[in-house]
């Protein structure tokens, strides 16, 4: 991955980020997944997309896996910051969101964090109830964790049947909301964002299921 940075920095997108990934149920190391990873792209257009959908870097990355999992998006919902920049826009959700939502294939969700100095150990200790009630939600399809380092620099990535399945996980259940509150009590966060997709298309696999 370290190596790729460069076509990345080449490539033309907007805004780029290449990921590990984990199960997401304590963000600590003990997580990682070292046979999966997961890179993060925003373009200005759709021919860009395309263009380097075909590029070498992603023609190489074809020959190495095993599987891939393609996930298109827009974004209908975004707010807070990644490395100081608004990757997704500043998009302002309307009442016609919530059919864009369900017109697609499904809808997506992106968390990042900066977790601040000291404050680790009091987070760490907050994911495992959230995480183990995210997997009981009606309605995901996938959650991983993701993240540009093994520590502090941490998120998810989810995918939804429909907007109200992501609404009732982060709004309707308790676990989730107790760790909102102690977010803004503890100041656990240097940095963060939280983003809402609608899913254009899915292509592929992940461990083997279609999604």
């Amino acid at each position: 991955m370290a190596l790729d940075r460069r076509h990345l920095r080449a490539s033309g997108a907007a805004f780029w980020k290449l990921l590990g990934t984990g199960d997401g149920r304590t963000f600590t190391p003990r997580d990682a997944d070292p046979h999966h990873w997961a890179v993060l792209t925003t373009w200005d257009d759709d021919a860009g997309a395309t263009a380097f959908e075909r590029s070498p870097a992603v023609r190489a990355w074809d020959r190495l896996a095993a599987e891939r999992l393609r996930v298109e998006m827009v974004p209908v919902a975004s707010r807070g910051r990644w490395s100081g920049r608004e990757p997704f826009g500043d998009p302002v959700p309307r009442r016609a969101d919530a059919s864009a939502d369900t017109s697609g294939p499904g809808v997506a969700s992106i968390t990042r964090a900066r977790i601040r100095l000291g404050k680790g150990r009091s987070f760490w200790g907050a994911v495992p109830p959230v995480s183990t009630d995210l997997h009981a939600v009606p309605g995901l399809r996938l959650a991983v964790g993701i993240g540009e380092a093994p520590v502090g620099l941490q998120g998810t990535f989810s995918l939804w049947d429909d907007a109200s399945s992501l609404r009732d996980f982060a709004h309707g259940r308790a676990a989730h909301r107790d760790v909102v509150e102690r977010t803004a009590r503890e100041r656990w966060y240097a940095e963060e964002l939280f983003a809402r997709f609608a899913v254009r298309s899915l292509e592929g696999t992940h461990r083997g299921v279609a999604l």
